[in-house]
C-alpha cells in the first residue's frame, strides 16, 4: 500500500512540473523575456527589440524608425549588434562659430552616436592610421550616424585631402559666424587663460597707424572663410558641405537644428520642444537632456562678455574682411548678412 501510494505521489509531482513548465513557455511566448519590446517591422511582422537597444535606435512608440533615409527600421531585417565604425559625417569648423553648441544639440538625436571629445585625427595624429580612428568612436547601431567635431579640420592644410582619402561620401557640417565677432571670442579666450597677452587692437595690426591689417594672424587668419572653403571644394562637391549659421543657432536652434537633420538623412526629432533661451547666457539652453531631469546649458565660458573693442578697430575689420566675406558668399551661394 505505501508502494502505490508513493507512485500516485510521484505521478502528481511529475504533472505539476510538466504544467509549471508548459506554464512558463506561454507566458515567455506571449509576453517575451523580460527586456523586451514587440516591435512592428514592415510587412506586418513583429519582432522583439532588448529595450536598452530599442530606445537608442530611436524607436518610437508606435514601432516606427526614429531616423530616415537609412535610420532605423529600414528594410525587413537588422543587425542590432553595436560596433565602431569610421565617421559618416564630421564637424569640421569653425573655432568659435558654436561647434561645442551644435554637437550637444544633435546628441539628442537617438541616431547620433557622436565623440564627445575632439579627436584631432586628420591634422594630429594621422600617423596612428585609421584603425585607431575607429577605436576613438563610439559604438553604433546599423542606421545610426556616428560623427565627431574637431574645428581645427577646417583651416588646416592636409585636411581636405586626408579625409577624402577616408571616405569621398562624408558629409561635413562648418558653423560660421560673423568673422569680427568671432575673432574678438576667439581673443577673449585666449586672454582668459594668458591674460598678459597684448591688447587686440596691438596684434591685429601690422601697423597700427596706417591701419595695415595683420591677416596672418591666428584670430584673424581664422575668418578667411572663402580661402579655406575652397581646399574643400578642391575634395568636395558643396552638396556634401552644410554651414551652419552661428547666429541662427542661437535665435533659432531649432531651425538650424532641422536643417541639419535633414543634411544627415535624420527624421526630425530635435526640435524647438528641446530648447529654451536663457536670458542672463543670452544662448539657447536645453531644457531636460537626456539621461536628467534638470534643464542644461553649455559651459560658463558659452555666452560670456567679449573683450571691449575700440569702434573705430572693428570699423577697420568689418572693412577688411567685406571683400573676403563676399567671396565666401559667391561659393556658397548663400548671404549671412555679415556686415
Amino acid at each position: 500500500k505505501a508502494t502505490v501510494i508513493q507512485s500516485d505521489l510521484d505521478l502528481r509531482l511529475a504533472v505539476a512540473s510538466s504544467l509549471a513548465v508548459i506554464c512558463f513557455s506561454l507566458v515567455y511566448i506571449f509576453t517575451g523575456c523580460c527586456d523586451t519590446e514587440l516591435v512592428a517591422r514592415p510587412g506586418g511582422l513583429y519582432v522583439k527589440v532588448p529595450e536598452r537597444e530599442f530606445a537608442s535606435a530611436g524607436w518610437n512608440a508606435t514601432g516606427e524608425g526614429g531616423g530616415g533615409g537609412g535610420g532605423a527600421g529600414a528594410g525587413m531585417e537588422r543587425d542590432y549588434t553595436a560596433v565602431r565604425r569610421l565617421p559618416q559625417a564630421l564637424i569640421i569648423g569653425v573655432k568659435k562659430g558654436g561647434t561645442r553648441a551644435l554637437l550637444e544639440f544633435l546628441r539628442l538625436h537617438p541616431d547620433i552616436r557622436a565623440l564627445g571629445s575632439e579627436a584631432h585625427f586628420f591634422d594630429r595624429h594621422y600617423a596612428r592610421g585609421l584603425d585607431w580612428y575607429r577605436t576613438m568612436m563610439p559604438k553604433a547601431l546599423e542606421g545610426q550616424v556616428v560623427m565627431e567635431k574637431t574645428p581645427r579640420y577646417f583651416v588646416t592644410m592636409d585636411t581636405p585631402e586626408r579625409v577624402h582619402a577616408m571616405s569621398g561620401q562624408v558629409k561635413l557640417i562648418v558653423v560660421v559666424r560673423d568673422p569680427v565677432t568671432r575673432a574678438i571670442s576667439d581673443y577673449t579666450q585666449i586672454i582668459s587663460k594668458t591674460p598678459d597677452i597684448p591688447a587686440f587692437e596691438s596684434l591685429a595690426f601690422k601697423n597700427q597707424s596706417t591701419g595695415e591689417i595683420d591677416a596672418q594672424w591666428s584670430p584673424l587668419w581664422i575668418g578667411l572663410y572663402a580661402l579655406h572653403l575652397q581646399r574643400w571644394l578642391d575634395w568636395f562637391p558643396l552638396s556634401q558641405i552644410h554651414l551652419v549659421s552661428g547666429e541662427r543657432l542661437i535665435s533659432d536652434p531649432a531651425g538650424e537644428l532641422g536643417r541639419v537633420q535633414d543634411f544627415l538623412g535624420l527624421q526630425r526629432i530635435v526640435t524647438d520642444k528641446h530648447f529654451y533661451f536663457n536670458k542672463t547666457k543670452g544662448f539657447p539652453c536645453l531644457k531636460k537632456p537626456e539621461g536628467s531631469s534638470k534643464p542644461h546649458c553649455l559651459g560658463k565660458t558659452k555666452g560670456r562678455p567679449h573683450a571691449p573693442i575700440d569702434p573705430e578697430v572693428l570699423q577697420k575689420l568689418r572693412d577688411f574682411y567685406r571683400p573676403h566675406n563676399e567671396r565666401f558668399y559667391q561659393l556658397t551661394g548663400k548671404d549671412f548678412g555679415w556686415q
